[in-house]
């Protein structure tokens, strides 16, 4: 396992043991906003899934369905996309970060209102460039507070110089902070060097012992 996921993965089942109850138990009269965020080296990947409870799914389907003719078109959806992100804010070090869509999948319309449906949102930021050491990446939702619950968890980051060693949330997980350090890139162009020079101790250190026929 990499280096950092061990923690990772403990606080992530942490933050699982701690919300279970509201993750295990989605009420009729919530929309469930759950959020997981991916940090690399050059960016942070959003997955957020929307789940509204059968109470609450008309007001969703309003905001999505401009035209109130039953169907979701696409470019309905793309416009409550533009919306849905417009409405997460995304720091690193303080510094605000621009999410842009990466993919989506809707229910049809009569799965939202049986609470059966869930839309998936994709999303993407480009960090800027950063130097090695500790940083911080916030993550706010503020997407109908009115009528919604909350999750947020960090991944298991995909590249080795990735190192997530905290995750601090506000009460209703509407806020996330993920603390993590930014390791140094291994130079790959040094590496066969470095072979060559490990093979080349062995080799005199071998020497003495290797008998030659005659």
């Amino acid at each position: 396992m990499r280096g950092g996921s061990v923690g990772v993965v403990v606080l992530a089942v942490g933050a699982v043991l701690l919300s279970g109850p509201r993750a295990s138990a989605h009420r009729l009269d919530e929309y469930l906003q759950a959020a997981r965020l991916r940090i690399e080296p050059a960016r942070v990947e959003l997955e957020l899934d929307l789940t509204p409870g059968i109470a609450v799914a008309d007001f969703v389907i309003a905001d999505i369905d401009r035209d109130r003719d039953g169907v979701l078109s696409r470019s309905e959806e793309r416009a409550y996309v533009e919306q849905l992100l417009s409405a997460i804010v995304l720091e690193v070090d303080g510094l605000p970060l621009h999410v842009r869509p990466v993919g989506s999948t809707f229910p049809d319309i009569q799965a939202l209102r049986r609470g059966e449906g869930t839309i998936e949102l994709r999303g993407e930021s480009a960090l800027p460039s950063l130097s090695n050491g500790a940083h911080q990446l916030s993550y706010r939702n503020t997407n109908r507070p009115d009528v919604s619950v909350y999750l947020a968890n960090a991944l298991v980051p995909e590249s080795d110089r990735v190192a997530v060693h905290a995750q601090r949330r506000d009460t209703n997980q509407r806020e996330l902070t993920i603390a993590y350090d930014l390791r140094a890139q291994v130079n790959a162009s040094a590496r066969p060097w470095l072979l060559f020079g490990i093979a080349g101790a062995l080799a005199l250190t071998a020497g003495p012992y290797v008998l030659l026929s005659p």
